[in-house]
């Protein structure tokens, strides 16, 4: 086994299982047998001493058939109607399921705007840490009866990766209904390798994962891949593997090397700024020379005005904005200390003239390092 997975598996305290349509769902609706697996593989590995929180799709797929649609809707209310029947077959099989183990589970839909404002943000965090004081299994989805495009996740791919950074987990697990990323599509190739670690997520990687959803789901592999992306970048590993093996997760444990595994960065981001750097909305940009560039990657230094030459969007104060160098290359995420407006009038200015520009200097910097996350674009 490869050595780096067996560490991270051995040391995994808090896991979040991702579980996608095409794992839940048959042609009549849920699939019984694979909730009851899931759950009972859930069951066994808190017995372990290990904590888990499920993301489970299956709303929509299970609403769908329930109603009797030959496929998901495409207008949103419908979708909406669809979820909201859907929902309650999914959490109450999940319910009877995990009763037989004496466990007991907590539903809980989330739209992106409960994350993206610090205080819900929070408060969602405190719930689940109450949650797994008490023993209990949450189980999460995305409100997709109120869910509109603007606060979509996008899908429970994206979902499960900003629970894992929400709750500095030790290991995303995502069962899909294939084996893992491969170096060609598996469904149309024969001579399709399975790729069973990935050590940095490279423009490559992603070109790899085809971005065709299952007629139940929303997401493919690409967006996998992305939210593979989003939680190594935080120091989180990631597993892709194929859902459908009756006893897949308790196999990872035990050390067989099923699925792909995505190797993390070193070091492991806090949960603020895992929230400014991955869960916050960017709402513009500040373009900035080379020597602000290098002063922030190789020194680990505060964005100062006279680094800037260009500014996109109109923001206020706190925002979270993009740092965009000279080739166009996303450098990081951070929340700016001046509005658009401001930093349009300071950009090029040594910290010391911000007072005469604007007739007032609450900061030196634009952005200060404690708020900047670096995600390089690749």
């Amino acid at each position: 086994m490869n050595t780096n997975r067996k560490k991270y598996l051995d040391s995994a305290v808090r896991i979040i299982v991702k579980v996608g349509s095409g794992v839940l769902t048959k042609d009549a609706g849920l699939n019984i047998k694979a909730v009851n697996a899931v759950s009972r593989q859930i069951c066994r590995l808190i017995e372990q001493g290990v904590e888990v929180i499920l993301v489970s799709s299956g709303a929509m797929a299970s609403g769908t058939a329930k109603i009797g649609l030959s496929k998901r809707p495409e207008e949103i209310p419908k979708r909406q109607a669809v979820a909201a029947v859907g929902q309650a077959g999914l959490i109450r099989e999940y319910e009877k399921a995990f009763a037989r183990y004496q466990k007991k589970v907590a539903q809980i839909l989330l739209t992106s705007d409960g994350l993206t404002n610090r205080k819900r943000y929070l408060n969602v965090r405190n719930t689940l840490y109450t949650l797994l004081s008490w023993n209990v299994v949450p189980i999460i989805n995305e409100n997709d009866t109120v869910s509109v495009e603007e606060i979509k996740f996008g899908d429970n791919d994206n979902l499960a990766a900003m629970i894992a950074l929400l709750m500095n987990a030790d290991l995303l697990i995502n069962l899909t209904d294939i084996e893992g990323l491969f170096t060609k599509d598996p469904r149309k190739n024969s001579d399709a390798e399975i790729i069973p670690v990935v050590s940095t997520i490279k423009k490559r990687i992603e070109k790899l994962a085809g971005n065709i959803p299952g007629a139940l789901g929303t997401g493919g592999m690409l967006s996998k891949i992305m939210a593979a992306k989003k939680v190594t970048a935080a120091g989180i590993p990631m597993i892709i593997a194929k859902g459908e093996h009756p006893d897949i997760l308790l196999e990872l444990f035990a050390g067989k090397e099923h699925g792909t595994f995505f190797v993390p960065k070193k070091e492991k981001l806090s949960s603020r700024k895992c929230w400014i750097g991955f869960t916050l909305k960017p709402k513009g940009a500040i373009r900035i020379d080379d020597g602000a560039a290098d002063a922030i990657l190789k020194n680990g230094k505060s964005l100062l005005p006279i680094g800037i030459i260009g500014i996109e969007g109109n923001f206020d104060v706190g925002a979270p904005v993009e740092c965009v160098n000279t080739n166009n290359r996303i450098l990081g995420t951070g929340l700016v200390n001046y509005c658009a407006a401001d930093i349009q009038q300071i950009k090029g200015l040594k910290s010391n003239q911000i007072v005469n520009r604007l007739g007032y200097k609450p900061y030196d910097e634009v952005i200060h390092r404690d708020n900047l996350v670096i995600r390089i674009d690749d």
